[in-house]
């Protein structure tokens, strides 16, 4: 099976198809009332937590200590955890936790555990401190890996607790959750840390992550799949346990898709390259223009937060209501036209007005892209390995921004700022040309 017919047998056939109107708006915003798209806030919270913890607010930290620019990006290669997840993920997806398992399920035993160690990894951040760059960085990672095992719990959860019509409402549901989040560990650590200090203020994030233990103890378990509950049990030989584990989530993409799915799996790859590299350098380059830690809280966290989860919502009902295609290509071309924007602040003399334009356009456009992407990644997913494959395409979706934002200190201490933004604008190009490609395979398909 192609890309073209199981998409359309995932999409067209659920009132996803791109290029019609697919639902009328009264339809798209009611499906945002129904109880499993409010139980993905809460989880969305929960993963978005720790992101900028080990990211953008970390980089806040190291560069208000005096850490130099080229040691902070290599930081950036702590969130390559999240881009290589798919190796841990057939064990998320097929093996159950003792004791965990029997209680609360195969999906919500995992999302608890990661949970659990994001707390004490947090932590641990807060009493080592930049005094001790290694042990930080060991716990940073730490943190990362647990909130990269508990994404591929929540990830498999969405995409099991309701069919694939829902996706993109629930997507955008996750991603409001997520986005709060990034609000709290973005501007709400900024003004802990510059009222109580970092260390108070990583202990309060740490506070932060019961949320998410909460909610995974209070939703209900999704249906379970035949495999994904049962798991792959160890009285296999070793052999069938690997190829069961690894081998047969891959194999079922490849077939579904023939020699088309490497052009998906290069799509994944390229969709986010723009935004993801020039992230670890937001922080630092607002620092450095001169903006205090609180103006980056008021503009940069909270009007962006708001800005991009009006972004999100408007991404799951452009989905619903034109098409996802489309939508995707709206994203695509927004996210490389606000990075290039970034550029112009690093050209003229600050103002808030000017970054308060730029922050609102960059996470306007990321949260369309986000929550248009999310849900193309889903519908590509089988049912009886989502969570493996679901994390194949996100760490592919990462993995190449993740690699590249680890130079970014290096790129910026040489060329500087408007160089950097420049090129982080052009790396969305290929994903453009590649979404342009697929809306025309499409067109073909119906005609």
């Amino acid at each position: 099976m192609n890309l073209v017919s199981h998409f359309s047998t995932r999409i067209l056939e659920t009132n996803l198809a791109s290029g019609r109107q697919t639902a009328t708006w009264r339809a798209a915003i009611a499906s945002y009332r129904k109880p499993e798209v409010i139980s993905l806030v809460f989880l969305g919270f929960s993963a978005g937590l720790p992101y900028l913890l080990v990211f953008a607010t970390l980089t806040a930290w190291l560069r208000d200590e005096g850490v130099s620019r080229s040691a902070i990006g290599f930081f950036a290669w702590i969130g390559m955890m999240y881009s290589i997840k798919v190796v841990w993920a057939p064990f998320v997806d097929q093996l159950k936790l003792p004791f965990l398992g029997e209680r609360l399920g195969q999906r919500r035993s995992w999302m608890l555990l990661g949970q659990l160690g994001i707390v004490i990894a947090l932590a641990g951040m807060s009493l080592v401190g930049a005094d001790s760059l290694g042990l930080l960085a060991l716990l940073a990672l730490l943190v990362a890996f647990s909130s990269a095992t508990q994404d591929v719990a929540i990830d498999a959860y969405r995409i099991e607790i309701a069919d694939v019509s829902q996706q993109a409402a629930l997507s955008a549901g996750y991603i409001a959750g997520y986005r709060t989040a990034l609000l709290v560990s973005g501007a709400g650590a900024l003004y802990a840390a510059e009222y109580l200090g970092w260390t108070a203020a990583y202990q309060v994030m740490a506070t932060c992550g019961l949320v998410g233990v909460l909610t995974t103890l209070l939703i209900k378990q999704p249906q379970a799949t035949v495999q994904g509950e049962a798991g792959v049990g160890w009285e296999k030989s070793w052999w069938r346990w690997v190829v069961g584990l690894f081998v047969d989530p891959i194999t079922n993409f490849l077939q579904r898709n023939g020699q088309f799915a490497l052009f998906i799996l290069a799509f994944i790859a390229m969709y986010r390259l723009s935004d993801i590299t020039m992230g670890i350098m937001a922080n630092p380059f607002y620092l450095d223009l001169g903006f205090t830690k609180l103006e980056i809280a008021n503009i940069a966290k909270g009007l962006g937060f708001g800005v991009s989860l009006f972004g999100s919502f408007l991404g799951g009902v452009l989905v619903l209501r034109f098409g996802l295609l489309p939508t995707l290509l709206t994203g695509a071309v927004l996210v490389a036209t606000t990075n290039i924007l970034f550029a112009s602040l690093a050209l003229f003399e600050p103002s808030l007005l000017g970054l308060a334009i730029i922050i609102s356009a960059d996470n306007l456009s990321g949260g369309i892209a986000a929550t248009s992407f999310v849900a193309y990644l889903s519908s590509l997913t089988a049912t009886a390995y989502t969570a493996t494959q679901y994390a194949l395409f996100s760490s592919l979706m990462t993995l190449p921004g993740k690699f590249t934002s680890g130079f970014s200190g290096i790129i910026v201490d040489g060329l500087g700022y408007p160089t950097f933004f420049l090129l982080s604008g052009l790396f969305g190009l290929p994903a453009i040309l590649m979404v342009f490609y697929l809306l025309r395979r499409e067109q073909q398909s119906v005609h």
